[in-house]
């Protein structure tokens, strides 16, 4: 990853470590500890032994860093690159009006250099000052859990009104718009946002029937991984941007837990099969049941 916040983590726990290390010798456990506050729980699996058994040469035998000062992190000329190529990005206006620069470098890519195939030509009007004003209410209301007073166009045309709690703005590739999902007082409600025609923040008591993140919409998957042909860290890779819990069994053998949405159903199980012998789901039973499903129907071809 050129630049990644997931990734990225890697890296500034590291630089932690040291930090410390460059004042005194470090335990397995301090390490641990400061691995736990800076990354992900699985990260414990990585970089704790890649430290302590010499593979990657930062520490001494003691614990102490074999650097004299602490690692400074600037940012690298491919790095610069990527924020400029960002902030060529027409999206960037909902964000900020003075996206990050660098002079001194040019944009890694320009909008003009790739073209995205598939994608409805209608997309949302992201120059418009009314749409940028609309997207930083509805934001911030969700940053600060505000319910607001939304006036849209329906789906019949029909100017309406409703009163929504923020829960998540949503960005569709295909359909190149952001939609508000929220909740009424007894439903959830879904507004493409470029129907949306003005807001403001409701002033008055207002309560929803569910709550913001609806509990019976989490998922979690168990599943015991054989670390063969680098399997772990490729399910760790593929499983990157879900909730997780790591926990190493024996030798080559871990119990990996992932959380996901409902809606995230199938593609979970797509990217559990893709690792086919290495993983054994061992719970929910709905989802080994699921898996015996999909293999059937593959094997029988549709027949």
């Amino acid at each position: 990853m050129i630049y990644s916040e997931l990734y990225g983590a890697y890296y500034n726990a590291v630089a932690a470590i040291l930090a410390e290390a460059v004042k005194k010798p470090l335990t397995s456990r301090e390490i641990r500890r400061i691995i736990e506050e800076k990354a992900f729980g699985e990260s414990v699996l990585n970089i704790e032994p890649a430290l302590s058994e010499g593979r990657w040469p930062l520490l001494d035998k003691e614990g102490r860093s074999r650097l004299i000062h602490a690692p400074a992190m600037p940012l690298t000329t491919l790095q610069k690159r990527w924020i400029n190529a960002i902030a060529l990005d027409k999206r960037i206006r909902l964000f900020t009006d003075e996206p990050v620069w660098f002079d001194d470098v040019a944009p890694l890519f320009r909008p003009e250099d790739y073209a995205v195939y598939d994608r409805y030509a209608d997309g949302d009007p992201y120059e418009d000052e009314a749409y940028i004003a609309i997207f930083r209410m509805i934001l911030q209301a969700i940053r600060d859990g505000q319910p607001l007073s939304v006036r849209y166009i329906s789906g019949r045309g029909k100017l309406s009104r409703k009163v929504v709690l923020p829960r998540r703005l949503e960005y569709s590739e295909k359909d190149d718009k952001f939609r508000l999902i929220g909740s009424e007082k007894r439903c959830e409600t879904v507004i493409n946002l470029r129907r949306i025609k003005n807001c403001r923040i409701h002033q008055e008591p207002f309560a929803t029937g569910r709550s913001p993140e609806p509990e019976e919409k989490r998922r979690s998957v168990t599943f015991e991984l054989k670390d063969e042909r680098n399997a772990l860290e490729r399910v760790l890779l593929h499983f990157a941007h879900f909730e997780k819990q790591a926990e190493r069994q024996g030798e080559n053998r871990y119990l990996i837990t992932v959380m996901y949405d409902k809606d995230d159903e199938t593609e979970i199980l797509i990217r559990l099969l893709s690792f086919g012998p290495m993983i054994r789901v061992v719970e929910p039973e709905s989802m080994t049941v699921l898996i015996r499903d999909r293999l059937k129907m593959q094997k029988s071809c549709g027949r």
